[in-house]
């Protein structure tokens, strides 16, 4: 079959976010044909170039999200009526909070505005379609106008109320930014550019929500292509941490910041959280990563009966040797691996060391990992002089020499030249964050068999599932008696090794994440009808764009006999499908 992969500044790019669980995923369903469709962030991003392609990745297609030059496109008269109408639209169900708090996330809110948003953005889909771009129009006075009539009517959310016009004309560009791949000729019935219609692939995955989805949902929509959304760290969620975060570089395409006004964060708090339910209310299938991004998904307005979690997929081959010898680490010594920042609280794992130390004092503490920017730079040396200060008269530069009982080391030293050499060094493993998400460390280092001891944050309990101690967040008390209870007791360190390494193999590989995905695949295009868009030699609809598995052979209903029950806009209508009268399709077979 051919399956459509969109993504929003990642694969197939060489620096792009979740670049390898795509590749993986790509490289193990060789039988089928992949089509990505890639938004790219920034420029370096395309500068960078993209990772060595497998032979089933059949064509890319590129657009920037970081960028929309002028489209030239000069709308009429009725023209540009139909935008003023789609975008007041739009704007209405953004300032009209159904809540308290719109700004929560707290699903689709009321049916009449999750429609009324959804009419306004399939609107503008059509608009963009029949005039060839939107891009002017985004940015037009007529945009602000419209924006500016809906914060100052009856029932608009107070913080919107409140809105100037500088805060109006950053909400018009961030949501022009948001919606330019509504102006992208990936939905032309006729095939597009390089044949780059999304209405000739039997699926949609998109790899994320937000803007990589948005091509996804318009071929749901339009061409009843089933829509497959994967979010290992949940878009809606990102874009609130992000409000709270540093402020964006000029021209990203990213979340303002905290310091924008309210007016704007509330606004686009609302369209991502419109965005995102709709997302959901229109794909086949959700896939979260754990089950804290299935309660954010659930929350923002996922059906219950469409979450599927599929666990990231990684390679276990790296961490074999260690595991099959879990005897070779050294029983006193406690391993912490990971990127060096403050979120992973370091600070309170030293102070547990030096609780240890006091009852173990052959006890020894390897931290490997790399600071993340300047930011981790600094907390780097904060923590080595923490260490100074708790260990003075062992402490004697940066390594471990000698007595010393804390080190600081990088992956790729002579000490721990890989990830898998520096769970071997240790017989125990801890996480100390305060924040996480998908605990890669922790699977890393139940692939090695190591017995670990970890904060109850994001996903660890479900990962853990039970082979090895948690403790909470911000306790180096409760972080201290749980390490020390298993250095000093060697048999339910291996215990806990052998059955987190069990778990980790049945849960966590690449072969599990990669056949889950394949039998999604199957299942939701035997459920979707025919392609009315896709034609044989003899002008009959093919089940398949690329032939899948199985087929019934025969004669197919075309999509309005089906009853569908969607109206499509007249630009997606394909072409007559014959004068016989076809033939419906067995029950379960597409």
């Amino acid at each position: 079959m051919r399956i459509a992969l969109l993504t929003e500044g990642g694969y197939p790019y060489v620096s792009g976010d979740a670049g390898v669980w795509c590749d993986r995923l790509v490289r193990g369903l060789g039988q089928h044909r992949f089509d990505v469709y890639a938004l790219s962030r920034a420029a370096h991003q395309e500068e960078a170039g993209w990772i060595a392609l497998p032979p089933q990745v059949g064509r890319v297609h590129t657009a920037p999200l970081w960028r929309a030059e002028e489209d030239g496109v000069s709308y009429g008269r009725r023209a540009r009526r139909r935008f003023a109408e789609c975008y007041e639209e739009l704007a209405a169900a953004l300032c009209e909070g159904d809540s308290p708090d719109a700004t929560a996330p707290s699903g689709a809110g009321s049916t009449a505005q999750a429609d009324r948003f959804a009419n306004a953005l399939y609107g503008l889909a059509e608009l963009a379609h029949d005039e060839g771009g939107l891009v002017g129009a985004l940015r037009s006075e007529t945009a602000v106008r419209a924006l500016e009539r809906a914060c100052r009517a009856p029932g608009a959310l107070r913080t919107a109320r409140e809105g100037r016009l500088p805060d109006l004309l950053a909400v018009v560009a961030h949501l022009e930014r948001a919606l330019r791949p509504l102006s992208l000729d990936w939905y032309d019935d006729q095939g597009g550019a390089e044949g780059a219609s999304l209405g000739s692939v039997d699926l949609c995955h998109a790899a994320s929500g937000g803007a990589a989805a948005l091509p996804g949902l318009l071929a749901a929509q339009f061409f009843d292509v089933p829509l497959l959304v994967t979010e290992y760290g949940v878009r809606l969620r990102t874009h609130y941490l992000s409000a709270g975060g540093p402020p964006s570089p000029a021209g990203s395409g990213n979340t303002p910041s905290a310091e924008a006004a309210p007016a704007v964060r509330a606004l686009l708090a609302a369209f991502h959280g419109r965005l995102a339910a709709e997302v959901y209310r229109q794909a086949a299938c959700v896939t979260p990563g754990n089950a804290h991004a299935r309660r954010w998904q659930e929350r923002c307005g996922a059906d219950r009966a469409k979450l599927r979690t599929v666990y990231p997929g990684m390679e276990a081959s790296r961490f074999a040797d260690v595991g099959d010898a879990p005897d070779a680490a050294d029983p006193h010594t406690l391993v912490w691996v990971g990127r060096v920042e403050p979120a992973k609280d370091l600070v309170s794992l030293l102070h547990a060391f030096a609780e240890i130390r006091r009852e173990e004092p052959r006890a020894r503490l390897r931290i490997v990992g790399t600071a993340a920017g300047a930011e981790g730079r600094a907390y780097l040396g904060h923590c080595r002089m923490l260490a100074a200060q708790l260990f003075p008269y062992e402490a004697a530069g940066p390594h471990c020499v000698g007595d010393d009982p804390v080190s600081f080391e990088e992956v790729g030293a002579p000490e721990a030249p890989t990830p898998a050499d520096a769970y071997a060094a240790g017989a125990v493993v801890v996480l100390s964050s305060v924040v996480e998400g998908f605990p890669v460390g922790l699977v890393e280092a139940m692939f090695c068999g190591r017995a670990t001891v970890s904060t109850d944050v994001g996903a660890v309990v479900e990962v853990i599932g039970g082979t090895g101690l948690v403790v909470p967040p911000r306790n180096p008390r409760a972080l201290a008696k749980a390490c020390g209870a298993l250095l000093r007791d060697p048999a339910r360190r291996a215990r806990l090794g052998a059955a987190a390494r069990a778990r980790a193999l049945e849960l966590f590989t690449v072969e599990q994440n990669v056949a889950a995905f394949h039998g999604i695949y199957l299942d939701l295009v035997s459920r979707a009808p025919v392609s009315p868009h896709v034609f044989d030699d003899d002008g009959e609809p093919h089940p398949f764009a690329v032939p899948a598995e199985a087929r019934v052979p025969g004669l197919w209903i075309d999509l309005a006999a089906r009853g569908t029950g969607r109206q499509s806009p007249s630009w997606a209508a394909g072409p007559p499908v014959g004068e016989a009268a076809p033939v419906a399709a067995t029950e379960g077979a597409r």
